[in-house]
């Protein structure tokens, strides 16, 4: 048995996507352009028709990178991107005015070196402007032709169907892994209701559910996990003991932890699909090569029973970015410390 192409918008992709944020921010050490670039055509020639960009990644970086790589193939891949966060020095924050969308679209279709943008979403919730006001700011650029489908990422099932009422939303992106369960709450059964396509971000936990944490302390200076409180401390230690019981649970059924998590992922329902980030090639053939696996619905209970929101120590971020986030969140995370 295995897994169908899924689509978005109403055009197929493979379930596995690529997000491309760590070739230029948050999970330490940039790589080289040319390595970033090497590493987007190889995804490409081994089927990602994918990828998730955003105007934040790298402050502009990020899309550079993907309109270098995507000359001559950019009818290869389903492109998307973000905006709506601003960072400037020590200033963030939120803006998703209509003449603000506009303008960052401007400057992505510059960078990305496109006309066309498949996907945009607004990257989070802008609580003084109505949704109902930018998503149809949104609507008009899809009008325009420069954009062919409205996202909204890290938002509320409630907010997702008020932008509905507007026009209609063809994706929302939010953290979804066994580790990360929130959307479970409303998001993934709003999505469904709405004909929204659900896109996990962070389907492999942040590289824990991958084997790819060993000692959060030592990830340097440049990578966000240290800041996180799940990679913390006493609960970092306690969440280390679930990892190697899930580790054990991808070894006895052949696979890789990484590739475990995202069947898990994908069988959350066939209007779900998955973006995990790397900047490595080896970590990229991983996580695409076993795509059409459908996990045995024995070993995705094993899996629920053992990393849950009330097993695991630790709020996925810390207390101030939790305070931009609108998706639903349970009401006390396990924490240790």
């Amino acid at each position: 048995m295995s897994i169908e192409s899924r689509a978005i918008n109403g055009r197929p992709t493979n379930p596995v996507g690529l997000g491309c944020m760590s070739l230029s921010w948050a999970y330490g050490d940039r790589p080289a352009d040319a390595d970033g670039i090497t590493l987007l055509h190889r995804a490409i020639d081994l089927g990602y028709d994918h990828f998730d960009t955003a105007r934040l990644y790298g402050l502009g970086h990020n899309e550079t990178l993907v309109g270098q790589a995507l000359q001559g193939r950019r009818d290869k891949v389903f492109l998307a991107s973000k905006m709506g966060i601003f960072a400037s020095g020590e200033r963030r924050g939120v803006d998703c005015k209509p003449e603000t969308i506009r303008e960052q679209l401007e400057i992505s279709l510059r960078l990305l070196q496109t006309d066309h943008i498949d996907l945009y979403y607004m990257h989070r919730r802008d609580f003084t402007v109505p949704i109902e006001e930018s998503v149809g700011a949104m609507a008009d650029l899809i009008r325009e032709g420069k954009i062919g489908a409205i996202g909204l990422s890290e938002m509320s099932a409630e907010t997702l169907r008020r932008a509905s009422a507007v026009h209609p939303i063809a994706a929302m992106q939010t953290e979804y892994s066994p580790w990360t369960r929130q959307a479970e709450i409303a998001v993934l059964e709003a999505c469904r209701e709405t004909g929204t396509t659900f896109v996990a971000f962070s389907p492999v936990g942040r590289g824990a559910l991958a084997n790819g944490v060993a000692d959060p302390a030592a990830l340097g200076e440049g990578d966000i996990r240290p800041g996180m409180p799940r990679f913390q401390g006493a609960n970092w230690t306690h969440n280390q003991g679930l990892l190697r019981q899930y580790q054990a649970l991808a070894t006895a059924a052949g696979v890789t932890a990484a590739q475990l998590s995202l069947a898990w992922v994908l069988s959350s329902g066939d209007h779900v699909v998955a973006i995990p980030g790397t900047a490595k090639i080896p970590h990229l053939e991983e996580n695409i090569a076993r795509w059409d696996w459908v996990i045995p619905a024995d070993l995705a209970a094993k899996v629920d029973a053992l990393i849950n929101h009330e097993t695991v120590a630790g709020h996925r971020y810390a207390k101030a970015m939790q305070a931009t986030i609108e998706t639903e969140d349970f009401a006390q995370a396990f924490e240790l410390l």
